[in-house]
């Protein structure tokens, strides 16, 4: 599943294409959207913004479509009219005279009027936004010493979108060793300077990823990684899958581990339990 780097960088892709021209023509797979169709069609996309790991397209009416790529979920971003070859479903499809914006294989799509963006059952639970530039800091690092989460160890904790949403997988383990903790620990474990500094790295990890590319690794490392051959698989990350590859920082052995149902990477001894 996509993270939140990667939503906010398919926003922006879809923004440039579609946003601020008029719709000509708006496709919806599901029977009980195709009366905004006709109501979409000729309307002017304001803004595509991404929530999370959901995006909502905003239409100058006020009203928003709400997708969420789930697990299967894909943008693609086409000349007009241009469609893929894919064995994909189409759920979603907006044109204008120049692009294409096509949405495959998601499922989680409605139209909501401004009112009811609040109200939303995914939305309105959404923890503070680590990739958004205007998420304050503070406001990431308050959240994590928030004594509502202080006995979940952070293995678990870090993919609920409702404590830091646009967390997953592969930011889950970066995090963490960048900020040192081990993933068995609990915000009741560490102490104040740990959890600034979790929260710390959970925003400049997110949003060096967003402006990389997916690069969470120190980008000056990276670069010279890189050019002594190293393959992206090797140079990107700190610790995410590089099971048994030596640690970066102290060429300790990378650890695997599945915890919370999903593969996770630490350094033991730059992550002490």
């Amino acid at each position: 599943m996509p993270e939140g780097p990667e939503i906010r960088r398919a926003a922006d892709k879809i923004a440039q294409a579609i946003a601020h021209r008029p719709v000509q023509e708006i496709f919806f797979a599901f029977e009980h959207l195709k009366g905004y169709e006709r109501i979409f069609q000729g309307q002017t996309i304001v803004a595509v913004e991404p929530y999370g790991k959901a995006l909502l397209t905003q239409f100058e009416d006020g009203q928003s479509i709400y997708s969420h790529n789930q697990l299967y979920g894909k943008w693609m971003i086409r000349k007009a009219y241009s469609y893929p070859s894919t064995n994909r479903q189409l759920r979603l499809a907006i044109h204008n005279d120049k692009k294409s914006a096509l949405l495959y294989s998601a499922s989680d799509i409605e139209v909501l009027a401004p009112e009811e963006i609040a109200a939303h059952p995914f939305l309105s639970k959404l923890g503070p936004d680590v990739v958004n530039p205007n998420t304050p800091l503070q406001r990431v690092v308050d959240q994590v010493k928030d004594k509502t989460y202080r006995r979940r160890r952070f293995a678990g904790l870090l993919l609920n979108q409702q404590f830091l949403s646009g967390l997953g997988n592969y930011l889950r383990s970066e995090i963490l060793f960048v900020a040192r903790i081990h993933p068995n620990k609990r915000p009741m474990d560490c102490t104040d300077s740990e959890l600034s500094a979790l929260g710390e790295a959970a925003v400049t990890v997110s949003r060096q990823s967003y402006e990389t590319g997916g690069i969470t690794n120190d980008p000056a490392l990276a670069t010279q990684l890189k050019q002594a051959g190293w393959k992206r698989w090797q140079y990107r990350h700190w610790v995410f899958s590089r099971a048994q590859q030596p640690c970066h920082i102290c060429t300790t052995p990378i650890l695997k581990e599945t915890l919370a149902g999903r593969r996770l990477y630490y350094c033991p001894q730059c992550q002490p339990e």
